[in-house]
């Protein structure tokens, strides 16, 4: 109760977090520095995930040559599940002007997010916002499409989703996947499984951060506890988290 009449009464900017997070938003413009991703206009704030990382690309840094190979495909449709404010499915839009997006993304504020960011960006009209992803819904929108990207980061119902028994068309689509094996033991080695024999398969996994990478020095980041510095490049894992980039075998 205290806590929240002290943020009630003291402005965002004037807290240490809310410090660092609108020093992020003031010298980036809230526009993407770097990365893969670069140039890209963003919302206020985040949904569900960290916020400034994304402001100065390094979010997700480990999967930039993922991200690259994705694009140097040249899918036709791209599928985003799990897509938050749109970090992937706006910047793979901007990125990839010919392909069609769909982002599943449950959370109404989510949904209002993707809007505003595809919209900000000049892409509202190829993204296609939808709700919840079950598996008869990521197998509507695959449809029939041959070229066909999937990002997917879901907490753990990737064990659900990404079943090519159950979604025949996932055998032939390329696959960027977050793991969760924190939440469903051995999902990782079951994932592996399931597309051994269709795909090649690379796992990759989180680097650390270091709090050199936030890039600006100022009299209030000086003053700050730098343990403040290193919650404004984290991205709030709660263990050393890994990916897989699933690429069909056959064109």
């Amino acid at each position: 109760m205290l806590t929240k009449l002290i943020r009630s009464q003291i402005p965002e900017r004037f807290r240490p977090i809310g410090y660092l997070t609108h020093l992020a938003r003031e010298l980036t413009g809230c526009v993407v520095k770097q990365g893969p991703f670069a140039g890209m206009r963003y919302v206020q704030v985040s949904q569900g995930s960290a916020y400034i990382p994304k402001l100065l690309g390094i979010y997700e840094r480990e999967l930039t040559p993922q991200v690259e190979s994705l694009i140097t495909r040249q899918p036709r449709l791209v599928i985003d599940v799990g897509a938050a404010e749109g970090y992937y499915a706006v910047g793979l839009a901007r990125r990839l002007p010919a392909a069609a997006i769909v982002a599943f993304e449950m959370e109404p504020r989510g949904q209002t997010a993707l809007h505003e960011m595809s919209t900000l960006n000049g892409v509202a009209d190829r993204v296609d916002v939808r709700a919840k992803c079950e598996p008869a819904d990521l197998t509507a929108a695959i449809g029939s499409e041959i070229s066909v990207v999937v990002v997917c980061d879901v907490e753990g119902y990737e064990e659900k989703l990404l079943d090519p028994v159950a979604i025949p068309a996932l055998k032939r689509a390329a696959i960027l996947v977050e793991l969760h094996d924190f939440l469903v033991p051995g999902i990782t080695e079951k994932l592996q499984q399931r597309f051994a024999a269709t795909h090649h398969i690379q796992h990759i996994w989180q680097e650390p951060r270091s709090r050199t990478e936030f890039p600006w020095r100022t009299l209030g980041t000086m003053l700050l506890p730098k343990s403040y510095l290193d919650w404004a490049v984290s991205e709030w894992r709660p263990v050393r988290m890994a990916w897989l980039w699933i690429v069909p075998k056959s064109a």
